[in-house]
């Protein structure tokens, strides 16, 4: 996979806190820093099969009746954590979570673009239609 050309997608940092739980630090080639918890990571896990699970959670919203939300017991999940994680090549990181996914591969284009910060979700970060 060749270098991204925008340089602000470029790490030149990057630092796995596995043991302790503390997720994910990359400083990026233009000076920010971005920290991503694991479970966040879990969240927007870029491979196909989750892409299918949140097209189709976003194709029954508001499709539910206006009580089915109010009255439903929310179910207990345990927050992912990453097991262990391995470098793709140059251009992106693979975790292997607790809940047995290990499928996405995080291309540093993709983290930089589901940075947490509200500063990268306005300029990566195309508003909802």
């Amino acid at each position: 996979m060749p270098i991204p050309t925008d340089l602000r997608k470029k790490p030149t940092a990057i630092q796995i806190h596995i043991s302790t739980g503390a997720g994910l630090d990359i400083t990026w080639a233009d000076g920010h820093q971005s920290h991503y918890d694991f479970p966040y990571l879990r969240e927007e896990c870029p491979c196909a099969t989750c892409n299918d699970e949140r097209a189709k959670k976003d194709s029954l919203v508001g499709t539910a009746p206006a009580f089915a939300s109010s009255h439903a017991l929310p179910m207990f999940k345990p927050k992912a954590k990453a097991q262990s994680a391995n470098q793709v090549g140059s251009y992106a990181i693979q975790f292997h979570f607790s809940d047995g996914h290990n499928t996405g591969l995080y291309t540093y284009d993709h983290l930089r673009s589901v940075c947490p910060c509200p500063d990268c979700a306005a300029a990566f970060r195309t508003a909802a239609i």
